[in-house]
């Protein structure tokens, strides 16, 4: 009995006239060519297939069981809407049944093997039943070979949970990661046939379409692309095999950060993020507050969050999630870039507050890596500043945590190169602050508790100079002029004075947005420093002096070779230049030292102009009036006594017409 299983269109599609839609339709019918009618037919989905049911159940026990225990003697059909595979499954399995040669392939293979459990082709109803043949294919073929793994694990995406139940995801997961994990030496090339051409091992013996660059040197990321097609719950399955197999930790990280750019193109495709202005900006006395800052940012940060609740802001949430589930613990396993921009999107998509929580922790472990660009971050609560300055907040406290941890370890602290590493560390953090809180001082939402918060959470010696703090407090008095003295005052107090450098102390001292008294202690730490270099300028000068000297230089020059007359004429050069800097060093004392006197005389009138009421100067002045008038007493004591009587008389009559 000749037997073709094919698809033929049905009886209706052949009559002429019938529109597409009849024709389409007319292929969701499969018959078998045979002289015996079908008797049984199987509906799943909109496909039917006509079929017999001696065939279907010799092999199949499930339909075997629905046949012989039905009620019905006359059944005829039934519907298979949930077998795993679909209609392509079932038409394999079907030509199995019938007899005909199946070609099992990478593609196939999964959903065929899932259907044949599905409709329970053991060994108990015939030798080789199709379950044992997709196994031994499973087993032999696809799990010996790197490109079948991957492509069988694509399929699996399908066929939850049959495909978890049958162990085909972990299998082809622990192949994939074992594949990942061997010598890259003993790999041999092949291209894998996308249009991207990246190339990929080939690991079964078939080297028919190998490369003839079959000594080259394979990269260790060469598995990063091939992983990254598979669905995030089965690659990951692949990272977890992969770290059980003892692969370096960095290797995992850049792998998850090749799968993350690839899945999260809001990870790279950032706009909302101004360039690093704060890294380029110098002390001046202009008051512009960066106009260009505010453009766009407040429309773009509510277009993100407008609707987090569709479909592809879950499938991002949930690959955010399971990446930072899957991040190695290990310090530097992955960019802190990468961390702060996964951690912007964590926000913006509300991902569960645990898992941030956690991010934030990894943030603060690598913290001294970040940049300014990654650091700001909007604030995606409407009415507030403009960028998250808490999240920086808690940012910097857990990196200062885990700075206290390290240091307080007993295994790491007699280390001088630890605690040195520590000190660059704290060091660049204090940099990385002070270029945020001049960037963020150009909100006028900013209060000034937050400003000062952030600004003192580092210990003072983390910043040997204070000169960006300087730049920070300068470019927020000017984005903020209703402050009032008091404000003012209270925010220069996060500032050294001492940790100025001279352009700074220069440009304080003329900075009239400063409080007078912040600029009195300028001048004052300035003088102090000049005075403390001329004093050591000159304790090295007596100590040269009380060196033995040379009596007749004239000959020692004579005597010597021609490299010490050099390098003596090259010493003297060096003395004239020295001399001349000390000398500009003492002019600049005396100018300095005329304006902090001509200073001090106007904040000391200030205050006793200030300080002195109007009771007190009429006591001072009626004091004067009456050293004046005991002076002209001694000096005109004889007309006093000439004229007495008379006043007398005057001031008997005033007193008279009083009464």
């Amino acid at each position: 009995m000749g037997m073709d299983f094919s698809l033929q269109a049905n009886m209706v599609s052949r009559q002429k006239g019938l529109c597409k839609e009849a024709t389409l339709v007319s292929y969701s019918c499969r018959y078998v060519a045979t002289d015996i009618p079908s008797d049984f037919l199987v509906q799943i989905g909109e496909a039917n297939f006509h079929l017999h049911k001696y065939p279907l159940i010799s092999r199949s026990g499930k339909l075997n069981r629905i046949i012989n225990e039905s009620r019905d003697p006359d059944l005829n059909k039934i519907v298979m809407d949930d077998i795993p595979g679909g209609p392509e499954a079932f038409e394999l399995a079907a030509k199995f049944c019938y007899g005909v040669a199946v070609d099992l392939t990478a593609v196939n293979i999964s959903g065929l093997r899932c259907a044949a459990e599905y409709l329970e082709m053991t060994e108990d109803l015939e030798e080789g039943n199709l379950i044992f043949k997709t196994e031994a294919f499973l087993s032999y073929v696809v799990l010996s070979s790197w490109r079948d793994s991957i492509v069988v694990l694509k399929s699996c995406e399908k066929l939850s949970p049959w495909a978890e139940n049958l162990q085909i995801v972990r299998r082809c997961s622990e192949s994939i990661a074992w594949k990942a994990c061997a010598n890259p030496k003993g790999i041999r090339w092949s291209y894998t046939g996308r249009t991207s051409k990246i190339l990929s091992p080939k690991w079964n013996n078939d080297m028919k379409d190998s490369s003839p660059s079959r000594n080259q040197q394979v990269p260790p990321d060469w598995w990063f692309e091939d992983a990254s097609i598979l669905r995030m719950d089965h690659f990951v399955r692949v990272i977890t095999a992969i770290k059980v197999k003892g692969m370096r930790f960095e290797l995992i990280g850049a792998a998850i950060m090749h799968y993350a750019t690839k899945w999260l193109p809001g990870l790279i495709n950032d706009t909302s993020i101004p360039g690093d202005e704060a890294s380029n900006c110098s002390i001046s006395n202009s008051s512009s507050s960066g106009g260009s800052w505010k453009g766009g940012l407040h429309m773009i940060v509510t277009a993100t969050i407008e609707d987090t609740s569709s479909l592809q802001a879950k499938e991002q949430r949930m690959i955010i999630e399971s990446l930072i589930s899957i991040i190695p613990p290990q310090k530097d396993s992955v960019t802190c870039s990468f961390l702060l921009r996964l951690l912007r999107m964590a926000i913006m998509l509300k991902v569960a507050p645990a898992l941030v929580t956690e991010l934030e922790k990894r943030v603060g472990m690598q913290f001294e890596q970040a940049t300014l660009a990654d650091l700001l971050i909007p604030s995606y609560n409407q009415g507030e500043t403009m960028y998250d300055v808490d999240l920086v907040q808690r940012l910097l406290e857990h990196f200062l945590v885990q700075e206290l941890t390290e240091n307080s370890s007993p295994t790491r602290q007699s280390s001088e190169k630890h605690m040195a590493c520590n000190l660059n560390a704290k060091t660049r953090v204090a940099r990385l602050v002070d270029s945020y809180l001049t960037e963020v001082s150009r909100d006028r939402n900013l209060s000034l508790t937050k400003f000062q918060v952030l600004a003192e959470a580092l210990p003072e010696s983390a910043r040997t100079c204070d000169d960006g703090l300087y730049r920070a407090i300068d470019s927020y008095l000017k984005a903020h002029p209703t402050l009032s003295e008091h404000e003012r005052k209270r925010l220069c107090r996060v500032m050294d004075c001492q940790k100025l450098s001279i352009d700074a102390c220069m440009h304080a001292a003329q900075n009239e947005r400063l409080p007078l008294r912040v600029v009195v202690q300028v001048l004052f730490s300035e003088q102090v420093k000049i005075s403390n270099a001329l004093a050591t300028s000159s304790l090295k000068g007596v100590e040269s002096h009380n060196q033995p000297m040379v009596t007749n230089r004239k000959t020692l020059l004579e005597g010597t070779p021609q490299s010490f007359q050099e390098g003596w004429t090259t010493a003297k050069k060096d003395i004239n230049t020295l001399k001349f800097e000390l000398e500009s060093m003492k002019a600049k004392y005396s100018e300095l030292q005329n304006d902090m006197e001509s200073l001090q005389k106007q904040f000391d009138k200030m205050l006793k102009q200030k300080h002195t009421s109007a009771w007190s100067s009429g006591w001072k002045k009626l004091s004067k009036l009456t050293k004046m008038t005991n002076v002209e007493n001694h000096d005109i004591s004889p007309k006093i006594s000439a004229s007495a009587e008379q006043n007398r008389k005057i001031t008997r009559r005033w007193r008279n017409s009083i009464s």
